[in-house]
């Protein structure tokens, strides 16, 4: 191999990789810890860097992740195996807390683990009127779940 193929192959996947930090977060791809909740499962995704906004396909097309903005990891509404799962295609919902977090928590927490982690108890939330679904959707995209692996 000659100097200037090492030195091309030798740079590429820095390259690579500072093409990835530049991108940013909403760009960036690759297996996450623990993203969300499915059915009181915790999820992690491998992220791909799609945008599916504009698109035109149809709202049935996708499975709604439920977005908390930081009070607590997100809810999905469904898994691989769930009959109506959609493959990983995703819309994340806007909510709101007319009441705050803390109340919507109180509410809907049935299992007692200081989170509201399936669609379950969140329909708890949207029918004591403590979350609501805004219909703003943030974000279309792609994304595997799988469940995280249990710690040994």
């Amino acid at each position: 191999m000659n100097r200037t193929m090492s030195a091309t192959l030798t740079a590429f996947p820095a390259a690579v990789l500072g093409a990835v930090a530049l991108a940013g977060p909403a760009q960036a791809a690759g297996v996450s810890g623990p993203a969300f909740w499915i059915d009181g499962q915790l999820i992690r995704t491998v992220a791909t860097p799609t945008d599916l906004s504009g698109t035109g396909a149809p709202d049935s097309s996708y499975d709604a992740i439920y977005s908390f903005a930081g009070n607590q990891r997100n809810v999905a509404e469904a898994k691989p195996g769930d009959v109506d799962f959609n493959g990983g295609r995703w819309q994340v919902h806007e909510l709101t807390f007319p009441s705050g977090y803390a109340a919507a928590r109180s509410a809907a927490d049935r299992n007692g683990n200081g989170e509201i982690d399936s669609t379950a108890e969140l329909q708890v939330a949207f029918d004591s009127g403590t979350a609501v679904d805004t219909g703003r959707i943030l974000r279309t995209f792609v994304c595997t779940v799988n469940r995280v692996p249990a710690r040994s």
